[in-house]
C-alpha cells in the first residue's frame, strides 16, 4: 500500500460528519409583542403557535369571502373557478393541512369550542372533511406506525413504482372511509369512530346537496379540493415512509425520513422532520430542528435517512422517475462510515423493497 493510499484510508476511517447547520424555523420571542399578539396569546395554549391564529384569520378573511362570491347566483365563471383553486392551492392549502396536523396533536386554543374552528369551518374549504384527519392520523396512523395494520402502510409496495402508488392511493380512496371506523371500533375508540363518521357523512351529504343546487361552485370550492388533497396527502405519506429497514421496520429512525433546510419546512411548520415527529408526536414544531441537532450521532448510528433541500413530495417524484441518483445527491451524511454515491444509491434501493404480506 502506498503512503497516499494509506493516508486516504486513515482519513476515511477517521471521518467525522460536521454538525448539521439548519435554516429551518425555530422559536425566537419578539422583543415586543404586537397588539394582535397581545390579544391572541391569552386565548391559546402555547404562545409559539401565534402563527396558526394569524394563518386562520388570513384564510377566513380571504378564502371564505371568495368562495361565498362563487355561490352568488349568476356570478360563477369558469375562469373565476380556476383563479379560486389556484389561489387556495398556491397560497394556503399546504399550510392549512399542516396547521391542522399540528393543532390536532397539540390543541391550539384553551377553549374546546374554538378548537372546532379549524377542522369544522376551515378544513372543508381545503379538502379536509371534519374529524377524518384526526381519526386517521392520531387514532390509527401513529398507533400503528406504518406497520402492517396501518391502513396507509407502505410496507407491501415497491416504493419507487408509480403503478404501485396508484394502487395505494386507489385503495385509500375506495376503502378507508369504511375500514377506518371499523379499525377504531375494534381498538376501543368507538367515540372517535362516531366523530369520524359524522364528519365524513355530513361533508358528503352537504356536497351532494350542493352539487344538485349549484354544481360548479360546489365542485370548485369543496369537491375538487377534497379529491386533490387526498391524492396529495397519500403522495406525501408515500415519501415519508418510502425507505424502510427490513430488519427494523418498527423503528422511527428507519421507517421514516427527515428533510431539512427546505422551503417546505419554512412554509409548513417543519413538517419535514418526520423522524422526530414519530419519535414524539406531541413535540412542538419549533423544537424539531434542535432535536435533530442534539441527536445527530444517534440518527447516524440508527441509520436514519435525511435529505437536504427537498421535501416529501419531491422524494416521491424522484422515486417515480427512478432518479435514485438525485436522491443520493441530497442525502445527508450524518456520521459513521462515509458512503460513496453508489453506496448511498444501493442503500436507498434496498430500503424500497416490498415486505412479504
Amino acid at each position: 500500500m502506498t503512503a497516499v493510499a494509506s493516508l486516504e484510508e486513515s482519513l476515511e476511517e477517521s471521518w467525522i460528519a460536521p454538525e448539521l447547520q439548519l435554516s429551518d424555523p425555530t422559536y425566537e420571542a419578539a422583543p415586543r409583542a404586537s397588539l394582535l399578539e397581545r390579544i391572541i396569546v391569552p386565548l391559546i395554549n402555547d404562545k409559539r403557535d401565534v402563527p396558526f391564529v394569524k394563518l386562520a384569520l388570513a384564510m377566513t378573511l380571504m378564502v371564505i369571502p371568495f368562495a361565498a362570491y362563487l355561490f352568488i347566483p349568476g356570478h360563477f365563471r369558469w375562469w373565476l373557478g380556476v383563479a379560486y383553486l389556484a389561489f387556495t392551492f398556491l397560497v394556503f392549502v399546504d399550510r392549512c393541512i399542516l396547521m391542522l396536523h399540528n393543532t390536532s396533536h397539540r390543541p391550539l386554543f384553551k377553549s374546546k369550542v374554538l378548537n372546532l374552528y379549524i377542522p369544522w369551518v376551515l378544513g372543508p374549504f381545503f379538502g379536509e372533511s371534519p374529524e377524518t384527519y384526526y381519526a386517521h392520523h392520531l387514532g390509527m396512523h401513529h398507533a400503528e406506525n406504518n406497520l402492517a395494520k396501518d391502513l396507509s402502510s407502505t410496507m407491501r409496495y415497491q416504493r419507487d413504482s408509480f403503478l404501485a402508488f396508484l394502487h395505494y392511493w386507489g385503495t385509500f380512496m375506495l376503502t378507508t372511509a369504511a375500514r377506518l371506523p371499523l379499525y377504531l371500533q375494534r381498538h376501543g375508540k368507538s367515540r372517535l369512530a362516531r366523530r369520524m363518521l359524522i364528519g365524513e357523512l355530513l361533508f358528503l351529504v352537504a356536497c351532494g346537496v350542493g352539487l344538485y343546487l349549484s354544481f360548479w361552485p360546489t365542485f370548485t370550492v369543496f369537491v375538487a379540493p377534497w379529491l386533490a388533497v387526498r391524492f396529495l396527502m397519500m403522495w406525501g405519506n408515500w415519501g415519508q415512509h418510502a425507505f424502510l429497514d427490513r430488519e427494523r421496520p418498527d423503528r422511527p429512525h428507519t421507517n421514516s425520513i427527515t428533510c431539512i433546510n427546505s422551503r417546505y419546512n419554512r412554509r409548513c411548520f417543519n413538517d419535514g422532520y418526520h423522524i422526530g415527529h414519530h419519535l414524539m408526536a406531541a413535540r412542538h414544531w419549533t423544537d424539531l430542528p434542535g432535536e435533530l441537532q442534539k441527536n445527530q450521532a444517534r440518527y447516524a448510528k440508527e441509520g436514519a435517512i435525511v435529505f437536504e433541500g427537498i421535501d416529501f413530495f419531491m422524494v416521491s417524484l424522484f422515486l417515480f422517475l427512478k432518479r435514485h441518483d438525485w436522491l443520493a445527491d441530497r442525502y445527508v451524511q450524518l456520521g459513521g462510515e462515509r458512503k460513496s454515491k453508489q453506496e448511498i444509491i444501493l442503500l436507498l434501493k434496498d430500503r424500497l423493497r416490498p415486505f412479504a404480506s
